[in-house]
């Protein structure tokens, strides 16, 4: 997100320091896709570049002031559509970032969604000079404190896929047990026995064989699955060691 200043300007800054703060909308978006070296899926997120200051030529997450008649989900969803071209079917808000010392004054306090989309969705994402996509453990110096904020996604999503269902928006309607056990390596950061993972996949209730194998493989051709449960689950809010303290973002 740019901040703009109100066009009516404030005395001095210590008159700006006493004004409420500004509210804004910011999004982290993870995806699967290769990873340049291996090939195999890795964590990534797209981030945009910032072309005033503060911060100018940082890059940050993509974001945006919060609209007098906007509710926060119309924003986060407006405001990816127009930064990234993304409109993700995944979309939940992750945590309010309101820390004093986050931004130049006047103070802003952000609403941070983030949002899992499948490979279709981010190749519909836009790409130029200033939006690109960085693999999510790699993304250098970020606009603001949203180091922080991307690290904190991170835990959420990991804590997540220990216990819910959340690996499957990373997934189409259909897929292979390989294709969602490349889900939880590329978000825990570690690999998993194959076939300890296939028996414990196979005996979720919410697991379902369908009638379709997946073609072009130069092997026999695997089966396809499909998730039957409810994609959310789990509490929205876990606490841990790792929640922010002083969390912040101007996007």
């Amino acid at each position: 997100m740019v901040y703009q200043q109100p066009a009516h300007g404030y005395a001095n800054v210590s008159e700006r320091a006493r004004q409420p703060p500004a509210l804004a909308i910011s999004t982290v978006i993870f995806a699967l896709r290769p990873d340049p070296e291996t090939g195999r899926p890795a964590l990534w997120l797209p981030l945009v570049r910032r072309i005033r200051e503060p911060f100018r030529g940082l890059w940050a997450l993509p974001g945006g002031p919060l609209g007098a008649r906007e509710s926060l989900q119309e924003a986060a969803a407006g405001n990816l559509a127009q930064t990234t071209g993304l409109a993700p079917k995944y979309l939940e808000q992750l945590y309010a970032f309101g820390g004093t010392d986050r931004s130049p004054t006047p103070r802003v306090v952000s609403i941070v969604y983030w949002a899992l989309v499948q490979p279709d969705e981010a190749a519909l994402s836009r790409h130029d000079d200033n939006v690109r996509w960085f693999p999510a453990a790699a993304v250098g110096e970020l606009a603001f404190d949203h180091n922080e904020i991307v690290e904190y996604a991170l835990w959420r999503l990991r804590n997540r896929m220990e216990y819910g269902s959340i690996a499957y928006a990373f997934l189409g309607d259909t897929f292979t047990l390989a294709q969602l056990r490349e889900v939880y390596e590329a978000v825990l950061g570690r690999e998993l026995e194959p076939a300890n993972f296939r028996r414990q996949l196979r005996a979720a209730p919410d697991i379902e064989a369908t009638d379709q194998y997946l073609q072009g493989g130069r092997h026999r051709p695997p089966r396809l699955y499909r998730y039957t449960g409810a994609l959310l689950s789990g509490p929205s809010t876990p606490s841990g060691p790792q929640t922010p303290t002083t969390p912040a973002t101007e996007h």
